[in-house]
Parts: structure tokens; C-alpha cells; sequence
């Protein structure tokens, strides 16, 4: 092998035009074509490819992707030495001119937990987001559909009981997806060291066969093949280069659809905290994330079937349906959903006619804020209305629903088997959701991927500030080990949750029941899930999912406790009662 292929193997391209031409004269020609970027060959098969050689290649468009690339150019040592690609089916000049009317919302947001926007804010992506497009979560409430056991959070509380210098009066920041993105890319026209190749498709990864040590070769849809000493996948669940680097995943399908909408409702009451909600129902979660003082982004975990009911309802039906969502009795809500599942053309009118029947037959007052019936009474948008009355503990009523907003996608839980390739198949690595998927009902999917993009963007810093070869197996070990088992963790505690309340079993939602109410009571323990959920901001340098990933080790221990408690209670009650007692438990 010569010198110049020694060099190519060991140094970034652009360290590589910094070095003594004496130690490359023996291969002048090619060292010229490295520095300069004039296309090389590479044999492939047999046959002989144009090429073109970047340091880093990353497939995928997405908040991860352009996080990563924007990680990599907020680094001196990385900028200056590297090249860097990013490969893109869509188009991105549709998401840097993307834009909503006043009080318009997209519908794919993302709760962005403190850790996380620090890690935007230090690449200098976060100043371009528009800030009042965007909205601090300064309360939770979290209940079950059943029992109706809840737990509170205040940040504000939390702060005033702690070291102020190290909280944010907020546990995250509600902000859209596609904010977000658009943030990156202005952040990366800044920086012409990062070529983005929008509009084209990977049509194939191969590896070449030459001196180069298997380097990935990506053929591209428009006829172009790119040579990369580091390809990143951050190209979703069904990712080209995981399916080049041969990376298994295990994981399943949940029997659940997320429906996600943009809701409006009337004004809050002066001074109350923005709120998130979320109450567990047996069908999967319901979540009220505020976007402004008369907006919120709904994501109803929910059965295909009755995904695909709500989604056909019109406007005003669904409305409804999603108020009496967070207030009617779990017996109640059944029936509803049985009914539409017969009749999924019921009207608006049909459907607010049952509720008030429902809500009679529960006792429940029209004025109560329990009821999501006594907007006729005073006309939507009318004085009263939005549950912000002292009674409180639900969110405002649902006036509209966004036009065009409702939509759902399936849910899934999923992990590579390992986030590096092997063999010949190395100087491949994935992340975000080309690595992980996860249920949403902690919100943290985009919260790990950025993570993911913080770790992995600083061993690539650490490899090039020491001259390392950054796709080598050596350089890139230190991000799978900070991360893959913190994933894992987040991964199985959200999996965990969603079964614990998927089920109707009385000691079970029992033992849930009271885990919550007793953690409710002890405010030391909420502070501690407050810190560790991302409500202060880092003085380390801990990764964004690193608190996030605590929480999750907490609430497993409390998930098999909980699990443990039911079972030999209804073990219990079943030796004492007979088959007959059993059979009811079951049942």
C-alpha cells in the first residue's frame, strides 16, 4: 500500500493538505485528487465507479440528521479538517420556506426536555427558532382513566424549593418538529463545509473493494456514488445503512395508532400556568400539550379501529369526543367507542346527545368541570369555559379542530441489536430512530435521537482532535457505550408503562394506583424525577438522555413492584375465594 493510501486510511482529507509534501511524494497524483476533491475510481465487483469522497456521510434529513451535521460544524477541529455530506429523498427547501399562519400549528411537535435545548442552543441552532412559536411546560398532570389516581408536577415549585441558579422555571419546551428543522438548516447554510444533497434517494450501499478498507460506497438515484469514511444512518426505522451494515432489530408492533390533531380552545385564565395533560386510558394514552394560550397538540393513543373511527368523524364530532376523553368514566368512553365502531357516521349533535345522557347517568353536573356538555349551556368559546375554574385538574374544552390536522401513524417499539457495523460492513453507525423507536407517551423519542447526535458528534471531535481514523471501530466504541444501554433503559421503562395501563385488572390498577398517589405525596421523590426528566439544565457532561434515562430506571423498579403487588394479590384473593374468586379476578 502506498503512502498516500497510508494517509488517506489515517487523516481527514483536509488535515491530510496540511501535511509535508515530502511525505506523500511518491503518490502525488492522488494526494492532489484528495485534497482538491476531483472525482477518484473504485472498483466495485469488477467494475469501475466515479466517486466522490467525503470524511462523513449522513442519510437522512430529518431533526437528527441535521442535528448531527450541525453538532459536527459548532466543533473548530471538525470543520476545518472534514468533509461532510448529508444525503435527503425530500425536499429541504420546503422546510426552510415552511411556515404557519398566526394560530396555526403543525401537528408533529415534540416536547423538547431542557437538557436537549441546551445541546441546540450550544450548536447555535436553537436562536433560530422562532420563540414564540414555541411554549414552556410549566405543569404536568398525569392520571389514571380508571381510578383516577394522579400525580402533579410544577417546575415552578421545584425551583422555588432548589438551587434557582440551576433550574428553568419549566420542565420542557413544546415546539414543532418542523421549527426545528428549519432551525438546523439555517444553521448549516451558514456553513458551506456541509453539502446538502436534498431530493435524491440511496439507491444502493456497497463496499469498495479496493485499498480502502471497505469504505461504504452510496449510489445515489441521480447517478452519483459517494465514497465515505464514516456513514451515518439517520434515515428512520426502515434505514438503508442499517440494512447495509446487516444490524438486526427486535422490537414489536404495539396494537395501538397515535392520532394526532392541533386543537384550539378558549383563552386561559390570566397568570395559570401552561399545563400539559395526559390520563391513561385501557385503549392507550390521551395527551393535551400546549402550544399557546388557545392551542394545544393532541396525540390519542388509541386502537387502529378506533383510530381510523376518529379520523372520520368530522370536525365537531371529534371535538367531542376528545373532551369527553379526558372526563367521562372508562365505562362511559367503552361504550362511545362501541358505538362509533357500529356507527362511525354518527353526527355531531348524536354524539353531544349521548354524552349529556352519560354524564347524567354519572351524576355529573353540567356546570362541573368534569363535564364536557356544559359548553352548549354557554355556547363554545363562552365565558366559563376551559376547566381553569378552581375546580380545575383537566384541560381547557376543545372549541375546533385545525383543519387538515388530524392524522395518525402507527406505534412501535424497536432497538438495534448494536449501533456500529462489523466487518466488512464497518465505518457504519446509526442513530435516532434508525437505532430506536419508541411509544410516545413519555415523549421522548426526538429527546434520544438528539442525545444520540450529541454523543456521537464528540467522538468524532475527540477522533479528528488526535488525528484518528473517525470511522474506525476504536473511535466510535465510546458512543454506543454511552448510549446504548441508556436507550435500552428509556426503551423497556415506556414499554413497561404502557402494559401496566393497558390492563383493567382490579389489583392491578389497585397496586398502580396507590404507587402513584404515594409518590404524589412525597415531594422530595418528584424533584428528584423532575431533575432526572430534564427540568434543570446541565453543569456536566451528562447527554440530554442521560437524566431523561434515570427516570426510566425509577420507574421500571416501580413497574415490577407495581406488577409484583397485583399478582400476589390476586394470588391472594384467589387461594382464599376459589376457582370462582379467580375466574372474576381474571375476567
Amino acid at each position: 500500500m502506498s503512502m498516500s493510501r497510508l494517509l488517506l486510511n489515517k487523516f481527514p482529507s483536509r488535515q491530510l493538505s496540511k501535511l509535508p509534501s515530502t511525505l506523500i511524494r511518491g503518490d502525488l497524483g492522488l494526494f492532489s485528487a484528495i485534497r482538491n476533491r476531483t472525482l477518484s475510481t473504485s472498483s466495485v465487483a469488477g467494475t469501475t465507479l466515479s466517486t466522490e469522497d467525503y470524511d462523513v456521510i449522513i442519510v437522512g434529513g430529518g431533526p437528527a440528521g441535521l442535528a448531527l451535521a450541525g453538532a459536527l460544524t459548532s466543533y473548530d477541529t471538525v470543520r476545518d479538517n472534514i468533509r461532510i455530506g448529508l444525503v435527503e429523498a425530500g425536499d429541504l427547501d420546503r422546510i426552510r420556506a415552511w411556515c404557519q399562519h398566526d394560530g396555526t400549528y403543525s401537528n408533529r411537535v415534540s416536547s423538547i426536555t431542557n437538557e436537549s435545548r441546551e445541546f441546540l442552543e450550544n450548536i447555535g441552532a436553537w436562536g433560530f427558532i422562532e420563540e414564540s412559536r414555541t411554549t414552556p411546560v410549566q405543569d404536568m398532570q398525569v392520571w389514571d382513566g380508571i381510578s383516577d389516581a394522579r400525580i402533579y408536577f410544577s417546575a415552578r415549585e421545584f425551583q422555588e424549593s432548589g438551587p434557582s441558579s440551576s433550574t428553568r422555571p419549566y420542565m420542557a419546551t413544546m415546539t414543532e418538529n418542523l421549527s426545528i428543522q428549519r432551525a438546523l438548516l439555517r444553521l448549516l447554510d451558514r456553513y458551506p463545509q456541509v453539502k446538502l444533497l436534498d431530493n435524491i434517494k440511496v439507491d444502493d450501499i456497497l463496499p469498495d473493494s479496493n485499498e480502502r478498507g471497505g469504505w461504504p460506497l452510496v449510489k445515489l438515484s441521480d447517478g452519483r456514488t459517494l465514497r465515505a469514511r464514516l456513514l451515518i444512518g439517520a434515515d428512520g426505522f426502515n434505514s438503508p445503512v442499517k440494512k447495509y451494515a446487516g444490524i438486526q432489530t427486535y422490537g414489536w408492533a404495539y396494537d395501538t395508532h397515535a392520532v394526532v390533531a392541533t386543537l384550539h380552545h378558549s383563552p386561559m385564565y390570566p397568570n395559570m400556568p401552561f399545563t400539559a395533560y395526559q390520563r391513561f386510558l385501557p385503549t392507550g394514552p390521551i395527551a393535551f400539550l400546549p402550544l399557546s394560550e388557545t392551542s394545544a397538540s393532541l396525540v390519542w393513543s388509541t386502537r387502529p379501529h378506533l383510530a381510523k373511527t376518529l379520523k372520520q368523524l368530522e370536525p365537531d364530532a371529534f371535538r367531542r369526543m376528545v373532551n369527553a376523553a379526558f372526563r367521562l368514566p372508562t365505562l362511559s368512553m367503552q361504550y362511545l367507542h362501541d358505538i362509533l365502531s357500529q356507527d362511525n357516521d354518527m353526527k355531531a349533535e348524536q354524539i353531544a346527545e349521548e354524552i349529556r345522557w352519560r354524564e347524567e347517568s354519572h351524576n355529573i353536573s353540567p356546570h362541573s368541570n368534569l363535564s364536557s356538555s356544559h359548553e352548549d349551556l354557554q355556547g363554545v368559546g363562552g365565558a366559563g369555559v376551559g376547566g381553569y375554574s378552581g375546580e380545575a385538574d383537566m384541560p381547557p374544552l376543545v372549541t375546533s379542530v385545525q383543519p387538515g390536522s388530524i392524522a395518525s401513524f402507527p406505534l412501535r417499539m424497536s432497538h438495534a441489536e448494536e449501533y456500529l457495523g462489523t466487518g466488512l460492513r464497518s465505518r457504519t453507525v446509526l442513530v435516532g430512530d434508525a437505532a430506536h423507536t419508541v411509544h410516545p407517551l413519555a415523549g421522548q423519542g426526538l429527546n434520544m435521537g438528539l442525545a444520540d447526535v450529541n454523543s456521537l458528534a464528540k467522538c468524532i471531535r475527540d477522533a479528528v482532535s488526535v488525528g484518528a481514523d473517525i470511522g474506525s471501530r476504536t473511535a466510535l466504541l465510546p458512543y454506543p457505550a454511552a448510549r446504548y444501554f441508556e436507550n435500552h433503559k428509556l426503551l423497556s421503562a415506556t414499554d413497561k408503562l404502557h402494559k401496566i395501563y393497558s390492563t383493567e385488572n382490579p389489583p392491578l390498577v389497585w397496586a398502580r394506583s396507590v404507587g402513584l398517589e404515594v409518590i404524589n405525596e412525597l415531594p422530595f421523590v418528584k424533584g428528584l424525577l423532575m431533575t432526572n426528566a430534564g427540568s434543570t439544565s446541565a453543569k456536566s457532561e451528562r447527554t440530554a438522555g442521560d437524566d431523561v434515562l434515570d427516570v426510566a430506571a425509577n420507574v421500571i423498579e416501580v413497574a415490577a413492584r407495581t406488577a409484583a403487588t397485583g399478582s400476589s394479590i390476586m394470588h391472594a384473593l384467589a387461594t382464599a375465594g376459589g376457582n370462582t374468586l379467580r375466574n372474576a379476578m381474571r375476567r
